[in-house]
């Protein structure tokens, strides 16, 4: 019988034998807390996904890069027309696809921001994420990168699109933060100008930015570190090239 605080027999035998010894290691404290620490603003990409006059995700994104501004980012926006379509008879050669991807090289963070139609998030945010790619060589260029998800509805509070953001981040090895905005009814929610009205969903948007800010200063010097993983470092850099460039897909 196991006491209340003891371990099951069969787990005080501590040998792994299935382990690489080599590529094995315990966690590295210092790696967690360089001594060596950028100094320059965080570097914060803004993407939206609605190209709409009057595009409330856009504008949405806007009051956001306003809000990083002044809490010192560096902020720069991505603007997706004239983006093709993917397998669409283009490559990474056209000029707004190399835009895209030379600016998530450039960031820190990222803040996505989508509206939600037929309960997703549209195309053309799915779009400029799958022109992002999952490695170029062997190395994830989203992987340690922070993210905060945004979303507008013309109706009720909805979190469809920022869930499937979420999980498009966590596929991209970025670390998404905790707070995410859902703006309802974003009709009604910017005057005339295209600024956002006081609200509490305005509030939050503030919150999202502040956490964001956060997590990128606590996490920006260690996050090479964050995403290693003992299943890729036993691996060849070869083998994890090819594994991760799949074609044909």
């Amino acid at each position: 019988m196991i006491g209340e605080n003891e371990l099951p027999d069969d787990l005080t035998n501590l040998t792994t034998p299935q382990l690489d010894e080599q590529h094995f290691a315990s966690i590295d404290c210092e790696r967690l807390r360089p001594t060596t620490v950028r100094t320059h603003p965080p570097r914060i990409l803004i993407l939206y996904g609605s190209l709409r006059a009057r595009s409330f995700s856009r504008l949405s994104a806007e009051e956001a890069g306003r809000i990083l501004t002044r809490l010192g980012a560096e902020v720069r926006f991505f603007h997706p027309s004239g983006l093709p379509l993917v397998d669409d008879g283009v490559d990474a050669s056209h000029p707004k696809v190399r835009e895209l991807r030379d600016l998530v090289a450039w960031c820190e963070g990222m803040v996505w921001s989508s509206p939600e139609r037929h309960g997703a998030m549209t195309g053309l945010m799915k779009t400029q994420i799958d022109w992002i790619p999952l490695s170029e060589g062997a190395v994830r260029p989203t992987q340690g990168k922070t993210l905060a998800v945004m979303q507008v509805s013309g109706g009720s509070q909805s979190f469809n699109a920022v869930n499937q953001m979420r999980l498009l981040g966590r596929w991209m090895r970025m670390l998404t933060i905790p707070n995410q905005s859902s703006v309802a009814k974003a009709f009604l929610e910017f005057d005339e100008a295209g600024r956002m009205k006081p609200s509490a969903y305005y509030d939050r948007i503030v919150d999202v930015m502040e956490e964001l800010m956060k997590f990128t200063l606590l996490t920006r010097d260690s996050a090479d570190y964050l995403v290693d993983r003992y299943s890729e470092r036993r691996e060849s850099a070869a083998q994890l090239s090819a594994r991760v460039n799949q074609s044909g897909l």
